[in-house]
């Protein structure tokens, strides 16, 4: 991918808003079919204990091992899928500001990243003390 002159306020804006969508499409994703089935299992094998007459003391240790490996594989797999997120949303940033520039011929970048609330509130303060 081509690299794109970019100011570092705006670059650094790219890589917290790139690092935001990526972490909630990894928040979503970690927990897929993979982890649900695993966690069935933990499920069945505890009842199954149970329903043998097998003590809770035998239990209770299988369960909360279960439990714990179902986290740190959703944990793994969300790291895992932030990671590809993070990169696959700074290239659709990058890309969309290029685009942007194309589009609005040579004008300065700042013009092609939307406005936040806080600028359009200041900048309507400013005008109004004018």
């Amino acid at each position: 991918m081509e690299q794109t002159e970019v100011p570092d306020e705006m670059n650094e804006e790219i890589k917290r808003l790139a690092a935001r969508r990526a972490t909630e499409r990894a928040r979503v994703a970690r927990w897929d079919l993979n982890v649900a089935v695993f966690l069935f299992a933990v499920l069945i094998i505890v009842i199954i204990l149970l329903s043998q007459g097998v003590g809770v003391e035998v239990v209770a240790p299988v369960a909360v091992f279960g439990l714990s490996m179902v986290w740190l594989v959703g944990w793994r797999q969300g790291r895992k899928l932030y990671k590809d997120f993070y990169q696959e949303e700074l290239e659709i940033q990058l890309r969309e500001l290029t685009r942007k520039k194309k589009r609005r011929g040579k004008g300065p970048i700042d013009q092609t990243l939307e406005e936040t609330v806080e600028e359009k509130v200041q900048k309507a303060l400013r005008e109004r003390w004018r």
